[in-house]
Order: C-alpha cells, then structure tokens, then sequence
C-alpha cells in the first residue's frame, strides 16, 4: 500500500497541522501563568478529559476513567478481549512546562488511529490509548501511579504519598471519581498484551543536530529520588551571633554546591536539586528547617550507586561540621530499562516506509515505560524538539515533523498487523 493510497484522507500536510491545533487546545487546561501547569487530580486535569475523550471517540475507541486517573480509549477488539496493543503517554505536566511532553504522545496516536479508520482500515488486533494520569510526579512524591497500575505494580504505600497541602494520593483519587481500592483489578493480562509504544519528544538535541523528524529509542534511563531534611535552630537573625546559628538553609546552600560537584565530577550521571523548601520562610527568622530533593539519572546502576554514595557522604560532611541534623528518604527508584529489539526494528521500517531517517538514540528521561516493561515489551518513537527544550513553556515541535511521526505511526501499526 502507497503512501498516497493511505493518507487520501488527510490533505498533504493536514495530519501536522491538525495535530498541532489539538496540542494547542489541549494547553489551554492549565492553571494561570506561563506555559503549562497540570498536575495529577487537578482541576486542569478534570477539564482536560472531556477533548481527550473527544479523540478518542473520533479514533473509533470508548474512553474510560480507570481506577488509578488514567484515561483509557478502547476499541471493539480490546473490549472483547482480545490481544491487544497499548499506546499512551500522560497528561500531567511539570509547573509552567510545555504543550507538548506528555500529551503528544496522547493525541498523536490517536490521530494516526482516526487517519487509519477513515481509510477504512481495520486492525486485526486490539488497540488501546491511555492518557496516564500521573508521570512527572509533581503533586505526590511518587510516580508512574497510572502505567504502573497496568502493569500490577503499585504498593499501598505509593496510595499513602502526600502532597503539600497533607491530601493523600488515594484521597486525591476519590475525589477525582476514582476508586483506588479497584487498581489491582485494572492490571493487564500480559498473555493478552502485544507490545506498549509511546511517543514523545525527544527533550535533547539530537534529532536538531542530525536534522531529523523522528528517532528510534533504544533505552530509558535509571532514576532515583531522594527527600533530604535538614534541621537546625530558628532564631531571631538580628540578635544571635553569627558564629552560634544553626542555620539550615546556610547548610542546604552549601549542600547543593556539594552535589553539583559530585555531578559534575561524574561521567554518565546527571541529576538536579529540584525543590527546596524553607521554614519559616521569615525575613527576619534564622531558617529550622529545609527540604529539598535531590535527583539522580544515569542508564548504569553501578554509577548511579556511586553517585547517591558520594552524594550521601558529601551531605553527611555538611551536616556534621554544622551541627545540622541530616534525614535521607528514599521517594522513588526505577532501573534502566531496554526497549525490544522486534519494536526497534519495527519502527525502523515504519520509518522507511514514511520516508524518514531513523537514528537509534538513548533516552535521558524517564518515561511511563519504566513501569510498562514489567507488563510487556516496550518501544519509542522519539520526535525532533526545538533547541532540545523540554518543560519550559517555549518547547516546540513542527506540523512537518508531526505529521511525520503519525505517519510512521501508521505505518507501524498497520506492520503489526502482517503476518
């Protein structure tokens, strides 16, 4: 089948451009300022699945609130039961981050879906779309709650994460419409489960540099989080001698240059400090209390290891020569995780049959996939960003490159197909 005998529905260029219009609608659910804000049982998050369910509809798919936030869009074949393939990406964003992480995966393969159903072409398998409700783990200290619940893994106490205002994950859920105590039943059956794909952009430069629309991913990386608490003595900052404070953003500032040292002294091992919290946040108050977090990224576990130990020891020097007391939590982990050889070739021959080049590149970021691996095989279609910005409100991707990638998409799913 000819390129042109499968897009006679969609004009040259209309699948971008479609593409691009819903992206842009979908950014209009966020809370008020710059870029995208929507976080995990939000407001914003409530408003925004009616469109999502609207893509769905149009896909031939039935949407559907699960028991752990996700919208999930099924056709007749996965509804009956049969063996089925999952294609998704979350809605949720970070604060003030972009249109396009996270919901780009979301419509764009429900777009390729509808370009498909409109040519009257049938799937001989099970599809299913789901915009996962929770990957960036902005609002709970816990993530992946959504693909992790596909794939059987979630613990009572991810339930039990709290987020700044005291409201509990489940809580949160119930409120949403949600019944927590029904995840384990929505796991899928992996004898039942072909393979799960997401799309994305590519949140690097690589793509930018090579000049090309679309990349193949090979892995996503090792993540670790960790809630550091550092305690010290308030007091009143004009009447307490300098060399008798304890002063525990002094101790925190110092720690965050520590582990930028150990980062940046680091092959292989990336990570930030990205929230920091103050108390009592006072003008005129010597700071008790901080917390932060501190991030850890690298595809080996080995480094990954030596990074939190380095990171550990640097932060327990601090600590001691303050006289700060020093707590350590564990938040999340997840290992490296391959993607399957059969996807990887099977995108690079969607790739060829859409005309475009397809790179294989390691993904620094980590995605739903690293809950999804524990179900079934999984792959990545990565798409060009500009200047590699992600979660900043400038990120960007082009109609070109938009239609490209639901092109390949099709391409790929009517391969899966084929005997």
């Amino acid at each position: 089948m000819t390129n042109t005998a499968v897009y006679t529905a969609f004009s040259q260029g209309a699948l971008g451009q479609v593409l691009i219009d819903r992206l842009d609608e979908a950014a209009q659910f966020s809370e008020p300022g710059s870029g995208v804000t929507r976080l995990f049982c939000s407001q914003e998050h409530r408003d925004v699945l009616p469109l999502i369910s609207h893509w769905m509809e149009q896909a031939g798919l039935t949407p559907q609130l699960d028991a752990a936030g996700n919208l999930v869009g099924r056709c007749s074949k996965a509804q009956a039961g049969e063996k089925t393939f999952i294609m998704g990406s979350h809605q949720d964003s970070v604060i003030e981050g972009g249109k396009y992480d996270g919901m780009l995966g979301v419509a764009l393969p429900l777009l390729a879906l509808e370009a498909l159903k409109r040519e009257g072409i049938t799937l001989p398998y099970g599809v299913e779309v789901v915009a996962f409700g929770d990957e960036e783990g902005v609002r709970f200290p816990t993530t992946l709650v959504g693909s992790k619940a596909l794939a059987g893994s979630v613990t009572p106490d991810q339930l039990e994460a709290k987020d700044a205002e005291g409201t509990t994950l489940q809580e949160a859920l119930i409120a949403f419409g949600c019944t927590p105590k029904d995840i384990p039943h929505i796991a899928r059956d992996p004898a039942k489960t072909l393979g799960f794909l997401e799309v994305h952009i590519e949140q690097g430069p690589i793509l930018e540099q090579r000049n090309h629309a679309v990349g193949i991913v090979t892995a996503l990386t090792g993540i670790e989080r960790h809630r550091v608490k550092l305690s010290g003595k308030a007091g009143h900052a004009g009447t307490t001698p300098m060399d008798m404070r304890y002063d525990a953003l002094v101790g925190a500032a110092e720690m965050v240059l520590a582990i930028d040292s150990v980062l940046q002294s680091t092959d292989n091992l990336v990570g930030v400090v990205g929230k920091l919290n103050v108390h009592p946040n006072a003008v005129n108050v010597i700071p008790a209390q901080v917390t932060f977090t501190v991030e850890l990224r690298s595809p080996d576990a080995n480094i990954r290891q030596r990074g939190r130990e380095a990171v550990t020891a640097a932060l327990q020097e601090v600590a001691t020569r303050r006289s700060l007391a020093l707590d350590m939590e564990n938040t999340y982990s997840a290992d490296a995780v391959t993607c399957a050889d059969w996807m990887m070739a099977s995108l690079e021959q969607a790739c060829a049959h859409a005309d475009q080049p397809a790179e294989r590149l390691f993904s620094g970021a980590g995605h739903d996939g690293l809950a999804m691996q524990a179900l079934t095989d999984i792959g990545m279609l990565f798409v060009r960003c500009k200047d590699g910005l992600s979660h900043h409100p400038d990120e960007a991707i082009s109609a070109a490159d938009g239609e490209a990638a639901t092109r390949v998409i099709m391409a790929f799913l009517q391969q899966l197909g084929r005997p």
